[in-house]
Formats: C-alpha cells, sequence, structure tokens
C-alpha cells in the first residue's frame, strides 16, 4: 500500500487536529512521509462572494485572505510548526499547500513573491473557487444557479482546470472534477470539455490524485468513473490522498482506491515521481 500521503489539513487553518496528533495516526497506518498541505486561498474580493458569510460562520475564516502578507505570516508559523513535530517525532514531513489559482497578474505576482519566501516542497493546483460574472464563486453557488447559468459556471470551471495545468505551477492538481461532490455536470455533454482537460493535463505531465474524501458522497472517488477512464486512457500519472481534516481520515479508502485504480489499469506512482 502506499506509504505517503500529501493531501492533509490541520487545525491552523481547516482541519480538526494538529500536525502531531495527524502524524502519529499516519506513522500507525504505515505512512512513512506526511505532506502537509493547509490552503492557500487568497483573493481581494473573497469578502464580498456568497459564501463568505457561511464560511466565517462555520469556523472556515482562516483559509481564506483579501492579501499575500496575512497568508504568508500564517504559513511561517505553520512551517515552523512543522519542523518542530519533525524533529520531536523523527517522521519525514513535507511543507506543502493547497493553492487556489486566479490567472491574473496581481495574483501571479503576489503568489510568487510569497513562494520565494515561504520556498514549500510542493504545490498543489485546486479549483474550490473561480471567478464569474464579476462575482467570485464555489461549487456551491452552482447549485444554486438556474441550468442555463449552471453550464456556464461549468463551461468556466473546466477552463480553469486547463488553465492550471497550463500555467506549470502546480506539483500536481487536487479533486478535478469537485462539482461531482455536489452532483454536478452527469450528464454526457460534459464529456468533450472534460476531455479537453485531462488531455492538457496529460500534455503537460502534471499528476493528478486520486482523492478518497468522495468515497463518502458517493462510493467513488476523485475523479469519478467517466474522467478516470480519461485520464487512464490518456496516461495520466496517479496517486492516492486522503484529503484528511480529522485524524479519522488518514488513510481512508487507500485499499478501495487502489482497487479502484487496478480496475481502470492505472499504475500508480510513488513519491520520487511527485517530488
Amino acid at each position: 500500500m502506499q506509504d505517503f500521503n500529501l493531501h492533509t489539513h490541520t487545525i491552523e487553518f481547516d482541519g480538526k487536529n494538529t500536525a502531531a496528533e495527524m502524524v502519529d495516526v499516519a506513522v500507525a497506518c504505515g505512512i512513512k512521509t506526511v505532506g502537509f498541505s493547509n490552503h492557500f486561498i487568497v483573493h481581494k474580493n473573497i469578502a464580498g462572494a456568497n459564501f463568505y458569510s457561511y464560511a466565517v460562520l462555520g469556523g472556515y475564516k482562516n483559509i481564506y485572505s483579501d492579501n499575500f502578507d496575512e497568508t504568508i505570516l500564517m504559513f511561517k508559523k505553520h512551517y515552523q510548526n512543522l519542523e518542530q513535530v519533525a524533529a520531536q517525532k523523527k517522521v519525514e514531513i513535507l511543507r506543502g499547500m493547497e493553492v487556489d489559482y486566479f490567472p491574473n497578474v496581481h495574483w501571479v505576482r503576489g503568489f510568487e513573491n510569497a513562494m520565494r519566501v515561504l520556498k514549500p516542497d510542493y504545490l498543489i493546483g485546486a479549483c474550490h473557487l473561480f471567478e464569474f460574472d464579476g462575482r467570485l464563486c464555489n461549487i456551491h453557488d452552482i447549485k444554486m444557479a438556474d441550468v442555463d447559468t449552471q453550464d456556464k459556471m461549468l463551461t468556466v470551471y473546466w477552463r480553469k482546470i486547463q488553465e492550471m495545468a497550463k500555467s506549470g505551477m502546480f506539483t500536481f492538481l487536487a479533486h478535478i472534477d469537485l462539482p461531482r461532490r455536489l452532483n454536478l455536470g452527469l450528464d454526457d455533454k460534459w464529456i468533450d470539455i472534460e476531455q479537453q482537460a485531462v488531455d492538457v493535463v496529460a500534455k503537460n505531465k502534471i499528476p493528478v490524485e486520486i482523492n478518497t474524501a468522495l468515497y463518502k458522497h458517493c462510493g467513488q472517488p476523485h475523479p469519478t468513473n467517466r474522467i478516470m477512464k480519461m485520464c487512464a486512457d490518456a496516461n495520466v500519472s496517479m496517486f492516492l490522498s486522503d484529503d484528511s481534516h480529522h485524524i479519522s481520515q488518514v488513510a481512508r479508502n487507500f485499499e478501495d482506491a487502489k482497487k479502484y485504480a487496478d480496475d481502470f489499469g492505472v499504475r500508480l506512482i510513488g513519491l520520487d515521481k511527485i517530488i
């Protein structure tokens, strides 16, 4: 079974446990390398998004910011803590982050400066948020929209997946079919744009995680069957991620996901092929 995990969240951001607690459970599960990848979500208009007030009420304020300096300070403190945990636990810990990418000059400059300061070991490209019609949206906004608007928003979503893959900024991509979590984009009319996205990912040689968090929603991981087959046919490099936010989720469903990959003929890559 895979002996590393690169998608882990902690209590300073939107997780429920400390890094030390997550490491203890990971080691007990046979994990030899633990990568912590808390959210790096910075957008100047974040507070004006429809979901923001609900996120604050739900205790998720720490993962959102409207300025890079604030986020840099959070990650500096977080990375210092990881160094202490690594020394105490004598386990290999990697410093990552799960980044929401925004393809505009202001964001790119701010992000590149943050990376020069923080020097993470790896970067996960994610699309929790996207810009649509002058506002910042997430998959819940898609769900609440009328059918025509849903189609336009999903198209923007899949184009952003392509842009992330082309950017060259990321070590791998997370849950590329995130709208599946709300049963969005199931119709066959999405096959073409999904295939376009997978082809861009393959062309740019960006690995994609098999994210086991989706099992609790629909009995499959990200990516779900249709896109998983596309990834397999395009020889996209893949590996397992648990996207754990709690100690109970560490290495969750890894055995099922390994069989899932085997069924599609996907040979999972090792840590040395990712980082």
